[in-house]
């Protein structure tokens, strides 16, 4: 089998189909939620805080300096603000992703059936055992 029919065959199945479709999904709504969070969430945290941007919240390191050939070198910082954006973003992705996988659940949880009566085989026997018990 050829390097081209093994790949037709694996794009062919369809679980490589439904994971391609939950990439692009799942980019898009990356999106929104970075949208939101960086847009809706925490304009009003940075106002309740003092009027703080999280966005540009940073540990700077070093500052930025001009070298000796005129070339501006850029500050060394630690952006505390876009990591704290980054992990809201993941905690609603986390459970958004939750409440999906439940409500699927849900779906495809199988009621419990009571139960089955024994067999008479087994009823009889245990009278048998009852009764020696006696």
């Amino acid at each position: 089998m050829g390097m081209v029919s093994e790949f037709k065959e694996f794009i062919a199945r369809g679980n490589v189909v439904d994971l391609a479709v939950g990439v692009v999904i799942g980019a898009a709504f990356g999106k929104i939620v970075t949208a939101f969070v960086d847009k809706i969430i925490m304009p009003p945290i940075g106002l309740l805080v003092g009027g703080v941007d999280f966005s540009k919240w940073a540990w700077t390191l070093k500052e930025a300096t001009v070298d000796a050939a005129g070339k501006e070198v850029p500050a060394v910082a630690i952006g505390i603000g876009e990591f704290l954006n980054t992990v809201i973003q993941f905690v609603i992705v986390a459970f958004a992703i939750f409440l999906l996988v439940r409500a699927v659940n849900r779906l495809h949880r199988k009621p419990e059936a009571a139960p089955a009566a024994p067999p008479e085989d087994v009823l009889l026997l245990r009278e048998i055992r009852d009764a020696l018990k006696k």
